[in-house]
């Protein structure tokens, strides 16, 4: 059986097309695979465990309803949604995973990531990256109400629209020299990753040998995943 991988889904109650895809995707793909891996920013946004928005709950029920069928999901944190937590592994019977993280995988490491601590160019992104993941800052943020929470989530996602609409595109995308030191660093030949949106396929070459790494697609207009099984990966897309 494959082991499937997909990143970016980005669900919310405003993109309800991506919501069913996303469910139709569990039932029809991941509910016969070995396993289901994803790769970040599942959600939109995620102000904390107890979200109660439609689109949390049905999602969460559809992995619940995956989980409790046998396959096992593991998912690590995204820029969106980098406050999943025991709760929401407590409602999915999801295991959340460190990122980055090596899985063996039919007999080969590949290291994981969501893929934006590669992105060092974006300076600006990147200092804020290092005060939200700060274990102090979430407890702060947490014991807000949530309603303040969620404010402060749509006031922070408008910011994100401002900074991606003025910042020139490559400095958003992965930065060669982050990559390689991630490759070097995990001593492995294949590298999966989300975050930039740019589903593709790079054959490259670091410390004088080959090396892969395979970005996975986002689900704005259509949904994305990466099929594994027997050492061989395929991208496949789900038209909309």
């Amino acid at each position: 059986m494959a082991r499937l991988f997909v990143s970016d889904v980005h669900l919310n109650d405003a993109a309800p097309a991506a919501i069913e895809q996303f469910l139709g995707f569990l039932a029809a793909h991941a509910a016969g695979a070995a396993a289901l891996y994803i790769l970040g920013d599942l959600f939109e946004s995620w102000v904390g465990d107890d979200e109660r928005s439609r689109a949390a709950q049905r999602v969460c029920a559809g992995l619940r309803a995956l989980t409790a069928g046998g396959v096992p999901c593991f998912v690590l944190h995204g820029n969106r949604d980098f406050l999943l937590g025991a709760g929401f592994c407590a409602r999915t019977g999801c295991r959340l995973l460190g990122d980055p993280v090596v899985a063996e995988l039919d007999g080969e490491r590949v290291l994981l990531t969501h893929g934006d601590a590669l992105c060092t160019d974006d300076h600006s992104y990147q200092e804020l990256r290092s005060v939200v993941r700060d274990p102090g800052w979430q407890r702060r943020f947490l014991a807000l109400p949530l309603s303040s929470r969620e404010l402060l989530a749509e006031e922070a996602r408008a910011g994100s629209r401002a900074h991606t609409a003025r910042t020139v595109p490559d400095i958003m995308d992965v930065n060669p020299a982050a990559v390689a030191a991630a490759f070097s660093a995990a001593r492995v030949r294949r590298m999966i990753h989300g975050h930039t949106h740019r589903e593709a396929v790079h054959d490259l070459q670091v410390d004088g040998a080959p090396v892969q790494r395979i970005v996975l697609g986002a689900w704005y207009e259509r949904g994305s995943y990466l099929s594994c099984e027997g050492g061989k990966y395929q991208l496949r897309g789900l038209p909309r």
